[in-house]
């Protein structure tokens, strides 16, 4: 199971025990507010892509929608989404629990600037009902990546 990867994985950091577990689906931004209590836009959604013969992973605020145009500058190909059948062979998760953690060798993990607003972010942890609360520094540790990219659409500000 997804969940117990990421456990062990996240066991390294110290941050296993941190790990929130639901009654109900967290499998979507709307449902993972709802779960958690906070604003859906806090939520870290990972969206997973194919790049060529790559897979490359981008966490983003749960509130904003990839900017086409931004991804085509920074990929040089359109954007092509992984259908959601093929997220867990090529990802390491199912669609509902893609997490940047834990995930299969050679995919790469970019972290939108969308996220930089918040103290604090809810990602995902393998399953459609898990999630944790991280800072950014601690989302950079744990997911192994400091490629900060300007892939989404500008959010809407209350």
């Amino acid at each position: 199971m997804s969940i117990e990867k990421v456990r062990n994985y996240l066991s390294g950091f110290g941050a296993d025990g941190r790990i929130l577990e639901f009654p109900v689906s967290s499998a979507t931004v709307e449902l993972a507010a709802k779960a958690l209590g906070c604003q859906p836009c806090r939520i870290a959604k990972t969206l997973s892509f194919k790049v060529g013969d790559r897979v490359v992973l981008i966490v983003c605020a749960g509130d904003v929608k990839i900017d086409n145009r931004k991804y085509k500058d920074f990929f040089h190909t359109k954007a092509a989404m992984l259908a959601r059948e093929e997220t867990e062979a090529l990802t390491g998760h199912a669609a509902g629990g893609i997490c940047p953690f834990a995930v299969n060798d050679g995919v790469k993990i970019y972290l939108d600037v969308s996220l930089k607003r918040f103290s604090t972010i809810f990602p995902a942890c393998g399953s459609p009902n898990s999630a944790i609360e991280l800072t950014l520094p601690e989302l950079e540790r744990f997911s192994g990546s400091s490629d900060w990219i300007d892939v989404s659409k500008p959010y809407e500000t209350a």
